[in-house]
């Protein structure tokens, strides 16, 4: 029977088109309509002279549609939510600090106008760092919620109790999901029916069904209506409808979803939950026939993610035995530097980096959440530093984060689904820079594997086999390194 083809929405049959190519295409931040000389003068001292596509495209977007003010949409109209699907290293968390920054910057009494949320304490921390330095001196208010401190010190952090009742001490927030729902039921005080935008990042991973409904309450809260005064009654929001005399008599705040994503689900259905607002779709996800001269040619919609224009990709057939050879062959022999290398659980990354530690001869280091917050930041920052060789990661932990200089990604367990690949190999080529990725691939996956990719668009991945008489100078000494380590394990 022919496939029935599933309806797509028109905003994801024809989305802007963001070109990909990044280092072809830089804008430099004058040239970028309606930011304010205030946010200029910040990214020049921060050495930012001119945007990433992604961000030249979406930063006047998100002003536009905050153009009267954030009270109103553009015209007095609801601005539309927006959608970001582009490449992992594109730039996406400054395209929405800075419209968000600019818009809340002439805001008079603090309230939690911008939250975001994401899936992991160092994806919250990454852009609440980059919050921090664009907000420096303006005196908005960034609060980071994801558990690292007492729930008490949170609640302090977040509100604070007047004779007149309560006052929010938070602009912006920037949380985990967990917490965050922790604080919508459980924080006196704690309102978010003041939220202006609500920014979704790592979409896909959000959209799964363990924070949906976190996104759900979020939604109902920031539509509840407060009962401490009757005069709130004016500003009471209602959810979106269709617009009518009576609804347009008040001014109404707009509660606006930016979602931002490498891997944003094409999933009808899914999109749907999200309950979007004729929602607008930036992408540079396309193939390069759709955009020549600006004019679409046939849509090739098989090529459903980017990977970064900077990475080339191999595999290397293997069997079980001999994948920790290899990666003593490509760390010594080779003479590999700055690699990250993904395992696909806590304890395969924990005993590969016992037995590469015993081996000797290569800085390595484990990165997993095993291990506490504060010793994660001193690894990832020796790594960046070069005093590491070998970070050792599982996937939770390196999602989304932003390593400085990763020369290569080695997959030691290959990946089972195209989205870790995805965001895996993404570590490397970032921000239009070079990087290689190497997957282990037991020759029994090969098949499946090459599949994937294949089904996912992507064709350039070379086979890079190492032949068995390379590795055989290591196996003594890996023989030795085994039995030390059958050794402390037991």
């Amino acid at each position: 029977s022919p496939q029935v083809q599933p309806f797509i929405p028109q905003w994801l049959a024809q989305p802007k088109l963001v070109q990909k190519r990044i280092k072809d295409n830089l804008v430099p931040i004058r040239d970028v309509p309606g930011i304010h000389p205030r946010l200029l003068k910040k990214l020049q001292m921060n050495g930012i002279e001119s945007f990433f596509p992604v961000q030249a495209e979406v930063i006047p977007a998100i002003l536009q549609s905050a153009s009267n003010g954030y009270l109103m949409g553009q015209g007095g109209y609801r601005p539309k939510d927006i959608c970001v699907s582009a490449p992992t290293g594109s730039g996406k968390t400054l395209s929405f600090v800075i419209p968000i920054v600019q818009v809340l910057l002439d805001r008079v009494v603090c309230q939690v106008r911008a939250l975001v949320v994401l899936p992991t304490k160092e994806l919250a921390q990454q852009v609440s760092k980059v919050f921090n330095i664009y907000t420096d001196g303006t005196g908005l208010k960034v609060v980071l919620i994801t558990g690292q401190k007492s729930f008490a010190k949170e609640q302090e952090m977040l509100v604070q109790k007047k004779v007149t009742g309560y006052c929010s001490l938070a602009d912006i927030i920037v949380a985990t999901p967990g917490r965050l729902t922790d604080h919508i039921s459980q924080t006196p005080g704690f309102s978010l029916t003041q939220l202006r935008f609500l920014i979704v990042d790592e979409a896909d991973r959000m959209i799964d069904d363990m924070h949906q409904n976190c996104l759900n309450q979020i939604v109902k809260a920031a539509f509840q209506v407060e009962n401490d005064s009757g005069s709130n009654m004016l500003f009471q929001r209602t959810q979106p409808g269709p617009v009518t005399a009576a609804s347009s008599c008040y001014p109404q705040m707009p509660l606006q979803k930016l979602l931002f994503s490498a891997t944003l689900t094409q999933d009808p259905e899914k999109l749907q939950q999200l309950d979007l607002f004729q929602p607008r779709l930036f992408t540079s996800v396309y193939s390069e026939k759709t955009l020549g001269d600006g004019t679409k040619t046939e849509q090739d919609t098989n090529k459903k993610y980017t990977l970064p224009e900077g990475l080339s990709q191999c595999y290397v057939p293997c069997d079980l035995n001999s994948k920790p050879l290899l990666l003593l062959h490509f760390m010594l022999t080779m003479k590999f530097t700055r690699v990250l290398c993904f395992t696909n659980s806590r304890e395969a990354s924990h005993r590969l980096f016992l037995l590469v530690q015993a081996f000797g001869g290569v800085a390595v280091a484990e990165f997993s959440s095993r291990l506490p917050p504060n010793e994660r930041q001193r690894t990832m920052k020796e790594f960046e530093q070069g005093k590491i060789q070998l970070l050792i990661s599982t996937d939770a932990t390196a999602r989304g984060i932003d390593v400085k200089g990763v020369n290569y990604v080695i997959n030691y367990d290959a990946p089972q689904f195209i989205r870790t690949y995805i965001h895996r190999v993404g570590r490397t080529a970032r921000a239009g820079k070079v990087g290689v990725a190497f997957s282990l691939v037991l020759r029994i996956q090969e098949r499946r594997f090459l599949r994937m990719l294949k089904d996912a668009g992507i064709q350039d991945i070379k086979k890079h086999p190492v032949k068995g008489n390379s590795l055989k100078p290591l196996l003594q000494r890996y023989e030795e390194a085994l039995c030390k380590l059958e050794k402390t394990v037991k």
